[in-house]
């Protein structure tokens, strides 16, 4: 009579669990991930927060010193005379955004918040430049604790301070209607409605500092945006969050790499950026109409919306732009990027450019009599 092998134990005389228990075991409870998401989507966001209110703190600073050695007179010769001064080598030293306009808001916005710990943190630059105009110095108050406690954004913001919402609410008796108005005004807010309104067109990367670079290549272009990266990010808008750069991705027996990776946090979509020296193609959109592809399958998470694909430009080609699946596609975009602000010549020419397109595009006049 044969005997049966007897199941075999580990060393330690601990029993084996059978491989069919094993497979009935959840390996990722639910509580688990969603815990440990919802930590790094507070970070990321905290994150953002932070670079912006480092703009913040920093233009309060300079307010500071300005008040200090400029004194209250807005208009005194040697105020005029220190603010063209500091405008002239600041702008040698980091770039555009320190013209003497720029300064003297900074000056107003140390003269109009002096303690710095009564700012609030979540607000960025953009912000308390809409918060500038307000005259009411409660208002200012309320509009900028209502801002950060609702996570309005700027746009949103300068919405309420343009229909009164405080006023309103000051003298209203029906605060629940009002506010009530509110939300409904803030639901049509063009920054959180849709992909397209987040995305800028065109960009500009004076702060690079590649203008009158000899023979720019897409590899010095990312280069230096990751060097710049703070002020990329705010470039870019609202809720941007680096990712990777040179991410690899295998098509079949190929690999491409996709020049930059973001994750923005107000969309809550992974944004997919390739930089493009030169006119846009057709090649070009159906490589990056193929990468949104492979990352919805591979990469996307369950709780992430639909991923965006961003194609920066030098030349952002109409024609291509208008006959291709960029026309139809409300995930896929491509901006140009400009290394300094246009001329006032080339802002005439392309405002003239613009309009006639439009002109184009538009029904002719209804010839039927009145």
């Amino acid at each position: 009579m044969t005997s049966r092998p007897k199941p075999s134990r580990p060393e330690n005389g601990t029993h084996r669990v059978p491989k069919s228990v094993l497979l009935s075991v959840p390996l990722l409870p639910a509580e688990i991930y969603t815990e440990i998401r919802d930590i790094l989507a507070k970070a990321r966001g905290k994150a953002i927060a932070a670079v912006n209110f480092a703009m913040v703190e920093a233009y309060w600073n300079i307010g500071r010193i300005i008040v200090e050695k400029q004194g209250d007179a807005e208009r005194a010769p040697y105020g005029d005379k220190l603010l063209e001064e500091l405008s002239r080598r600041l702008t040698v030293d980091f770039g555009p955004g320190f013209d003497v306009r720029n300064l003297r808001s900074m000056r107003q916005f140390h003269l109009s918040f002096p303690i710095r710990n009564a700012l609030r943190t979540e607000l960025g630059w953009t912000h308390y430049r809409a918060l500038l105009r307000v005259k009411n110095p409660d208002a200012v108050k309320w509009y900028m604790n209502e801002a950060a406690d609702e996570g309005w954004s700027a746009r949103a913001l300068e919405r309420q301070i343009s229909v009164l919402y405080y006023d309103r609410m000051k003298a209203s008796r029906d605060k629940a209607s009002t506010r009530a108005d509110a939300d409904a005004n803030l639901a049509a807010d063009p920054e959180t409605a849709s992909p397209a309104a987040a995305i800028k067109n065109p960009l500009v990367l004076e702060f690079l500092g590649l203008r009158d670079y000899p023979a720019l290549h897409e590899r010095d272009l990312e280069q230096a945006l990751v060097d710049h990266l703070q002020t990329f990010l705010l470039e870019l808008g609202k809720g941007f969050c680096f990712v990777r750069r040179q991410h690899l991705v295998r098509m079949e027996n190929r690999d491409f790499y996709i020049d930059l990776v973001f994750y923005n946090c107000i969309l809550k979509c992974y944004v997919l950026v390739d930089l493009k020296i030169g006119e846009l193609t057709y090649q070009d959109i159906g490589q990056m109409d193929g990468y949104l592809r492979l990352w919805e399958e591979k990469y996307r998470r369950a709780d992430d919306n639909p991923t965006i694909g961003l194609l920066l430009c030098s030349d952002r080609n109409e024609a291509v732009v208008k006959y291709s699946v960029l026309a139809d596609n409300q995930r896929l975009f491509a901006s140009k990027y400009l290394l300094q602000l246009p001329s006032e010549e080339e802002l005439r020419a392309e405002w003239t450019r613009e309009l006639a397109n439009a002109r184009r595009t538009l029904p002719p006049p209804d010839s039927t009599p009145c």
